[in-house]
């Protein structure tokens, strides 16, 4: 699934993250956590310099997953 490990090692450090980074936006990349910005535009900025095309997740601490079409997740690779 594209960006299991990702999403695993945000799971993983989700209480934490929310101790100290709600409301920010966070990168991962792998099982490493990135960093924390105020914004997406600066979150998705140092993930391009970081790693360009990726895969890297963003993510907004403590702001519930919105769901997304079965269609749009085949099309990502994700199960339906």
């Amino acid at each position: 699934m594209a960006l299991e490990t990702e999403i695993r090692a945000y799971e993983a450090k989700r209480e934490e993250l929310e101790r100290h980074y709600k409301g920010k936006f966070v990168v991962f990349h792998g099982e490493d956590f990135v960093g924390a910005f105020d914004d997406f535009n600066k979150a998705a900025a140092e993930a391009v310099r970081l790693f360009g095309r990726g895969p890297y997740l963003i993510r907004q601490v403590g702001v519930p997953v919105p769901p997304i079409s079965a269609s749009l997740a085949a099309k990502i690779g994700l199960p339906t």
